[in-house]
């Protein structure tokens, strides 16, 4: 039987997913983190596949988000985009932390994960934290710093008026650049390094992230197994069965 268990660690609420036989035990150990507007219910069919495999999972509410939602539109939740971003990252070792206080995970068996936002935050987490095992990301970009100015061109071009000086645009870029692993490659130390993405998303760019993953082919000359790419040329900015499944066989192979 798989369990379900609502949890609230520190002020994150937080879905629990394991096997009921391993609820005491020591296991491989997942972060997913969910995409912009979503919840971290809309992810439950992840931690189904992984919790069957024998993995605990852990889906976390992003800041303004389900149950932590304050009610903002989608301009309001789009201008705070790298705010939630970047609370995500430190909260994603948070979140390790208390399992590991727990004696709950294998230590040298974790992974993340993610959609859209949730992706983007993995890439991002990977230029801070070396106990990321092995990762996949799903809709995500690297490029932090260039999505940024393609967020900000984008409003401009719809009309939308910035609220932001340049001053304070430079400012959130330096802010943006320690997390920006398209700026720092050689932090991805070889781990494993999944990416799915729809060749027609019209919300993060494909082409970026894919120049991306063809600038770190040779990091992986020597183990070129540990690095995929999962292009769809059909889909847009929703995650194929296809790619749900590989996610699940990715970590299962490599935590």
């Amino acid at each position: 039987m798989i369990i379900v268990e609502k949890l609230h660690i520190e002020n994150i609420p937080a879905l629990h997913i394991v096997k009921q036989s391993l609820q005491g035990t020591k296991t491989p150990f997942v972060i997913f983190v969910h995409g912009f507007t979503s919840a971290k219910e809309n992810n439950l069919h992840y931690a189904y596949y992984l919790a069957e495999k024998g993995m605990r999972v852990i889906l976390p509410e992003a800041l303004y988000h389900g149950e932590r939602s304050e009610n903002y539109d989608t301009k309001e939740l789009s201008l705070n985009f790298w705010k939630i971003v970047l609370n995500e990252i430190k909260e994603v070792n948070m979140i390790k932390e208390y399992f590991e206080q727990k004696q709950l995970i294998d230590s040298e068996r974790i992974g993340l994960a993610g959609t859209s936002m949730g992706g983007i935050t993995t890439l991002g987490a990977l230029t801070q934290y070396e106990w990321i095992k092995a990762a996949v990301s799903l809709m995500g970009s690297p490029c932090y710093t260039a999505l940024l100015k393609g967020q900000l061109y984008s409003l401009q071009q719809s009309g939308v008026e910035v609220p932001l000086s340049n001053e304070e645009i430079e400012e959130q870029l330096t802010h943006l650049q320690p997390f920006d692993l398209s700026l720092q490659k050689e932090k991805l130390q070889n781990r494993p390094l999944l990416f799915w993405h729809g060749e027609r998303d019209n919300v993060v760019p494909f082409a970026p992230t894919y120049q991306f993953y063809k600038e770190i082919i040779p990091m992986y000359e020597k183990e070129p197994e540990k690095l995929r790419f999962i292009a769809d040329p059909l889909a847009d900015h929703k995650v194929s069965r296809e790619g749900t499944l590989a996610l699940v066989e990715w970590f299962e192979r490599y935590l």
